[in-house]
């Protein structure tokens, strides 16, 4: 007897937990958008240009140098902050600076944003500042429609050309 109840409880515990997975399966819905919204994420590492021209040693210089260190151009390490700015429809939806990483501040900077947008057209406007001064030296603008749950990724790429939708 005592046989029979330990495979009755395990089966109603199996049972059980059985249950609860399936309940938690398909309960509650997940919905990563609300409907008619689409998203656009902002998502890039780049390294922004030296904050100082590099220049060539002088004799002194070189003359301190182990021969091993010595190369033609001294280069400062630290590198401009990326500043990126998204205007859809006329008005910024997004602004901001990344600073470099990296204890010498000479490490790529990295930026991650998600906005929700109604689905449907939108006129786009992504500028992007890698370089010390006010200027952006970077821009891109289209027209896109955007499909209910879909996700426009704006990205920078310098070999495909700079600022990227995808």
């Amino acid at each position: 007897m005592t046989r029979a109840m330990t495979w009755a409880g395990q089966v109603l515990l199996y049972g059980l937990f059985a249950l609860v997975i399936g309940v938690f399966s398909t309960w509650p819905s997940y919905r990563p958008l609300a409907p008619g919204q689409a998203q656009v994420k902002v998502s890039f590492i780049h390294h922004g240009q030296r904050v100082a021209e590099c220049r060539p040693h002088t004799a002194e210089e070189l003359a301190k140098l182990a021969p091993n260190m010595r190369t033609p151009m001294k280069c400062q390490r630290e590198r401009a902050p990326v500043a990126i700015e998204v205007v859809l429809d006329g008005a910024t939806v997004y602004r901001h600076e990344a600073v470099p990483s990296g204890l010498s501040r000479d490490g790529p900077s990295s930026v991650y944003h998600r906005l929700q947008v109604p689905a449907g057209q939108h006129r786009i406007a992504v500028r992007l500042r890698d370089k010390a001064g006010a200027d952006f030296n970077h821009t891109r603008e289209a027209t896109v429609t955007l499909k209910p749950a879909q996700v426009l990724v704006i990205d920078f790429d310098a070999e495909k050309g700079g600022i990227t939708l995808s």
